[in-house]
């Protein structure tokens, strides 16, 4: 028997994997960290870019480490892919709100300043929302939901401030 989620299950089922999550923070990072140098295009084609390499590393990986040793070598590489791909679509999921933004900011709809601040804003507020949805899974009272968004948020704050002094 199948299940029907509404489309707001399907999006926090794509945002709540550990790709999604590593993603949000790697937009959010980039952004801080070309912000002031670059202008709006290159930051956003540098964010299509970095995430896009990281996928390619992750389904790569993905293709090394489920591709099964019964099956016709062109075959087990083919499935091994398929379900990379569809594992870590997250991480490819986690960069459409901030490269909205940023991309109104490219076509002259928002002001450079507002798209970045927008862009990385959003990024902690997605994980706010992950952290608060955790918490409702677990059948927490409102307030534990509310403290385990801040904590997750803060804790993506922190990590997406430690990436900008990197740089």
């Amino acid at each position: 028997m199948s299940t029907i989620r509404t489309p707001v299950q399907r999006v926090l089922s794509t945002f709540r994997t550990e790709h999604a999550i590593h993603g949000t923070v790697l937009v959010s990072a980039v952004i801080a960290v070309g912000w002031n140098d670059d202008t709006d295009l290159e930051v956003l084609l540098f964010v299509l870019g970095s995430v896009g390499v990281f996928w390619l590393a992750h389904v790569y990986s993905g293709i090394l480490a489920r591709e099964g040793d019964r099956e016709p070598r062109l075959r087990a590489v083919v499935v091994a892919a398929r379900r990379s791909m569809s594992h870590t679509t997250g991480l490819i999921a986690s960069m459409v709100l901030p490269l909205t933004f940023l991309l109104l900011a490219v076509v002259g709809v928002l002001d450079e300043y507002v798209a970045y601040y927008a862009a990385l804003w959003v990024g902690v507020a997605v994980l706010a929302v992950l952290g608060y949805a955790a918490s409702a899974r677990r059948g927490s009272p409102w307030y534990l939901r509310l403290l385990s968004a801040v904590i997750t948020s803060s804790l993506g704050l922190l990590i997406i401030w430690l990436s900008s002094l990197v740089r």
